[in-house]
């Protein structure tokens, strides 16, 4: 690795970590000694990086420092790059598209010498065809979740009995053809998965979920693992 993007990888770990890293942590996934890392701390450090921090201790970078956009490592790229193949299988057109975008605006930024692990990357997938006939517009509901707002659906269940139900929506999960919305459900009193194919309407409600979004979903994590223990017993 190159001193310049072992430099940016140090900024990128720290950036990412909620504690201090101490030069054992960064020597072991730099795959370096750590008087190296002790010497590259020292360095960006003199270029006016605000790590605070010690040997022994760990290394925290000051939360507010940016770096100039898109500075990518190979790694990053071929990351996207992937995450783009798998989101193009998605019955979601509009997240295909932002995928696509995505992809159009990194290459028309980055230095001409990354280029080739955008067109010619060491990673892939295979790119089924996507059933367009299935296709969802999960705009409106991806829009209830950032805003945590409550969904008024018309909900159509496999046997074409249809529901209304009033939902708090956690997340939009996606399998390779179909998505499902992820919701506390007040008819139930419980989560369910709903079927965006099957959402026949859905409206988008001024009243706010009463509760965090981080504790919802841990309410629903603690859930489904009481689910999966039963589903565990049930075999």
């Amino acid at each position: 690795m190159r001193k310049t993007d072992r430099l940016f990888q140090i900024i990128q770990i720290l950036r990412r970590s909620n504690r201090p890293v101490t030069s054992t942590d960064l020597a072991g996934e730099l795959e370096v000694s750590k008087r190296t890392v002790y010497r590259d701390i020292s360095h960006l450090i003199a270029q006016r990086v605000p790590i605070e921090g010690e040997a022994g201790f760990g290394y925290v970078l000051d939360p507010r420092y940016d770096m100039p956009p898109l500075m990518l490592t190979p790694e990053e790229i071929e990351s996207v790059v992937l995450g783009v193949q798998m989101v193009s299988r998605l019955n979601d057109e509009t997240m295909r598209n932002a995928a696509r975008d995505v992809i159009a605006k990194i290459t028309s930024v980055i230095p001409h010498d990354l280029l080739p692990y955008i067109t010619q990357p060491a990673v892939g997938m295979r790119l089924d065809e996507v059933s367009h006939a299935t296709t969802s517009d999960t705009r409106l509901l991806r829009l209830a979740i950032r805003e945590k707002r409550k969904l008024d659906i018309d909900y159509c269940a496999t046997d074409g009995t249809v529901t209304n139900r009033i939902v708090w929506p956690v997340i939009l999960g996606y399998a390779d053809t179909h998505s499902l919305l992820i919701a506390w459900c007040q008819l139930r009193r419980s989560f369910r998965h709903f079927r965006t194919d099957r959402i026949l309407n859905a409206d988008l409600l001024d009243e706010h979920i009463g509760l965090p979004r981080n504790k919802l979903m841990q309410e629903f994590r603690e859930w489904r693992g009481v689910e999966m223990q039963k589903f565990a017993q049930s075999q």
